[in-house]
């Protein structure tokens, strides 16, 4: 079991779960969970495909800024900025959400 999903196991109770998408409105989802189902899955699933999207973007810009790179045009400069800046936020979010979801160690202390 993962550490989430042993402290979910181990509390009984999960508290809503930050997902890692937005409304159309770009308001944050929540999740009220157990820890385990198909959302659970589904947004486990979306958030190791942001951050591996995000890395990968990450080794384009390393590329296409190193030293004697192939220099681009400004347009592919602010392509390159707006999907870096998506994917900070989508890190930032999975951050957040895995964040809240790790016991607090007083809590944990004072419960034992």
């Amino acid at each position: 079991m993962r550490r989430r999903e042993l402290y979910d196991a181990s509390s009984g109770i999960a508290g809503p779960r930050l997902l890692p998408w937005t409304t159309p409105e770009g308001k944050p989802c929540y999740l009220s969970t157990n820890g385990t189902g198909y959302l659970t899955s589904l947004a486990d699933s979306i958030e190791t495909v942001q951050l591996d999207m995000g890395e990968e973007l990450l080794t384009y810009a390393r590329d296409i800024l190193a030293p004697g790179a192939k220099t681009v045009s400004g347009t592919e400069y602010r392509w390159l900025a707006r999907r870096l800046s998506e994917a900070l936020t989508d890190a930032l979010r999975v951050a957040d959400s895995r964040g809240r979801r790790i016991p607090d160690p007083d809590e944990a202390a004072d419960d034992a």
